[in-house]
């Protein structure tokens, strides 16, 4: 139970917090990215935690692959398939499909360095105070 309550608090962050980011970023958000930032952000605790001696640098690029790879999934699941259009990276450069491209997975690289060791000492906290 004490590892359900982890990874739900983790997930809950996560949500909420890639949530504001967009709302921040864009103005407005879908439901499916706040899956998908808790997704994110539990895979962040496990990058934490499995890569402790591992530099921040290498963190940021796993993780961006990581969220490029959440990205590309849920492109195709809610932009095509779905038809939701939740978001169009077509005119930018250097995008597959219009659903991944460079100038946001290096944008992930900088988000996975900031909060790849949040996600590890959220995920500390809460397994100390259980």
């Amino acid at each position: 139970m004490k590892k359900h309550k982890e990874k739900i608090i983790l997930f809950s962050v996560g949500a909420a917090g890639y949530g504001l980011l967009e709302i921040l970023w864009r103005g407005f958000t879908h439901w499916s990215m706040l899956t998908a930032g808790g997704i994110c952000f539990l895979f962040f605790a496990k990058v934490a935690e499995k890569l402790k001696n591992t530099g921040i640098i290498i963190k940021g690029i796993i993780g961006s692959l990581f969220i490029t790879a959440i990205e590309l999934i849920f492109g195709i699941i809610f932009n095509i398939i779905l038809k939701k259009n939740v978001w169009d990276y077509s005119k930018l450069p250097l995008n597959l499909g219009g659903q991944i491209c460079v100038l946001y997975s290096a944008i992930w690289v900088i988000i996975s360095i900031i909060f790849i060791p949040l996600a590890g000492s959220l995920s500390r906290k809460i397994r100390n105070s259980q």
